[in-house]
This record gives structure tokens, C-alpha cells and sequence, in this order.
């Protein structure tokens, strides 16, 4: 994304564009419903606990991990091999995230090397940096042309400035943008996926709109599938308004999506406890 121009808030003109606003109002009233819920006034911790469990493995199906989700409740051991250690990598962001929001207004670059950094869970030189020319990047299901770190960089640094300025850009838009300026960079040598994702969860927390994590739009994007996720981020990445508005729609789709699996939680909830 583009961060100069006519505007001083793009993220703010990008709620103008064709479609956009109804998909930011179409998400408000959606989340202001499940908040609503008569269960969330007594056991909401419940319901962030399981959004965050269910986040976490959509996240993970979408990075090539589409585990049941009673086996991800299952298992202890994420360290056996390569899908085990990518939903023990999406478990530990949906975590951490909730420790970085006061960080991410003021450091939005040390939270995403944070994020890298609790994903890899090693200690190679190349975690918990922006990625060097010649450095491979490990990101199959994203194939757009890969930018030299020094776009990199500088695309980094415009995206903390826009986030550190603030603005009144909808919390869904800047998530958006988040997410897929972090897909189209690429800026890891590894889990870059996971940590889109884990931003944008930081954003809508972190915004107000879902103060307590329970909308988990993970779970949404991996309802939505892998080919539609791939889609819409083409079209983020061509820069074109239709494009724009698209990605922000699917985006917005599956937090809706979130909000559906937390008031299934909640009724089964309710259910239980009548």
C-alpha cells in the first residue's frame, strides 16, 4: 500500500471506497450483537478462551494446518513435525497478541519482530528481523512477486507511521490493511501468515471494536478457504480501488464469520446452563 498521496489519512479515504462502508457497519452490528448476548455478562472469559483456541486453529488451516479442532484441544506436543510445530506457532501468537496491544500504538515494528520472533521459536539469526536480499521466504500459499528488502523496509516503516499517527480510519479497514500489507511483503523468512494474522487480531482488539477477543476472524478466513484468502489478497495487492474494497470486504466477512462461531459458543453456553 501506497503511502503518500493527496490524503494525510489513507487509511481513512480507504473507507470511501465503493462498498467499504457498508461492509464496516455490516461488522459493527455483528460484533455489537454477540457482545449483547445474555452469556457474555457472565462468562465471557469462557467465550475469549475458546475464541482464541478456535482462532488459533483456523489460523494454522490457512498456513497448511487444518486440524480438528478437538486435536488441537488435544494434543500437548507441538514439536513432532512440520504441522504440529505451525499450530503450536499459531497457539502461541493468539497468546502473545494479547500482551503487545499497549506496545502496538507506539512500536508497531518491535510487536511484528516480537510476534516473529514467538512464531520461529528458535533463535537463527534471520527471527525476529525484516528479512536481507537473498534471504529465502518459506510462504507457500502466497505466491505474489516477492519486494527487495529495501522496499520492505521502507513499506514497513510507512505502515508504522500510519499506525503510530492514529487517524479515524474503521478499525476493520486498518486491520485489513495490516494484514494484507504483511502478506504482500512477506517481511519473515517464515511465518509470515501467522502473523498477518495475529496483527490484524491485535488491531480489531486493540481499536475497541472487539476489546475482549471474541471474534476471531481467523476463523473466518479459514471458513472462507484458502482460494478465496489468496483472491482477495491479489486484489489488495494490485492497489486498484476494486481491489482495495474487495480484500476489506473479505476481511470483514470473516469477522463476521468470527462472530458466528462465538454465538454458537455462547448458545451452547446458554444451553448448558439452563
Amino acid at each position: 500500500m501506497s503511502t503518500t498521496g493527496a490524503t494525510a489519512d489513507p487509511l481513512a479515504a480507504l473507507g470511501s471506497l465503493p462498498g467499504v462502508a457498508e461492509s464496516v457497519e455490516s461488522v459493527r452490528k455483528a460484533v455489537d450483537r454477540v457482545y449483547g448476548h445474555r452469556i457474555m455478562r457472565r462468562r465471557s472469559n469462557e467465550i475469549t478462551s475458546e475464541a482464541a483456541l478456535r482462532g488459533a486453529r483456523g489460523s494454522a488451516a490457512l498456513a497448511g494446518a487444518d486440524w480438528a479442532l478437538e486435536e488441537v484441544r488435544r494434543r500437548t506436543d507441538f514439536s513432532a513435525e512440520d504441522e504440529a510445530r505451525t499450530v503450536g506457532a499459531a497457539l502461541r501468537l493468539t497468546a502473545e497478541a494479547g500482551q503487545l496491544l499497549s506496545i502496538w500504538r507506539q512500536s508497531p515494528l518491535r510487536v511484528l519482530a516480537r510476534l516473529h520472533l514467538v512464531a520461529a521459536a528458535d533463535k537463527g539469526d534471520e527471527v525476529g528481523r525484516p528479512r536481507q536480499n537473498g534471504e529465502p521466504v518459506d510462504e507457500p500459499l502466497v505466491e505474489l512477486p516477492l519486494p527487495d528488502a529495501h522496499e520492505v523496509a521502507g513499506r514497513l516503516e510507512g505502515l508504522s507511521q500510519l499506525i503510530i499517527a492514529g487517524g479515524s480510519a474503521p478499525a476493520l479497514v486498518t486491520a485489513a490493511v495490516v494484514h494484507g500489507e504483511l502478506l504482500a511483503l512477506r517481511p519473515f523468512t517464515s511465518h509470515n501468515g501467522l502473523v498477518a494474522r495475529a496483527a490484524e487480531r491485535i488491531v480489531l482488539v486493540g481499536s475497541g471494536l472487539d476489546p475482549k477477543s471474541i471474534c476471531p476472524a481467523e476463523v473466518g478466513h479459514a471458513e472462507l478457504g484458502r482460494a478465496a484468502y489468496v483472491a482477495a489478497l491479489d486484489g489488495y495487492a494490485s492497489g486498484t480501488p476494486e481491489g482495495m474494497a474487495a480484500w476489506i470486504a473479505h476481511c470483514g466477512k470473516a469477522v463476521e464469520l468470527g462472530v458466528r462461531e462465538s454465538t454458537a459458543v455462547c448458545e451452547a453456553l446458554q444451553r448448558g446452563a439452563a
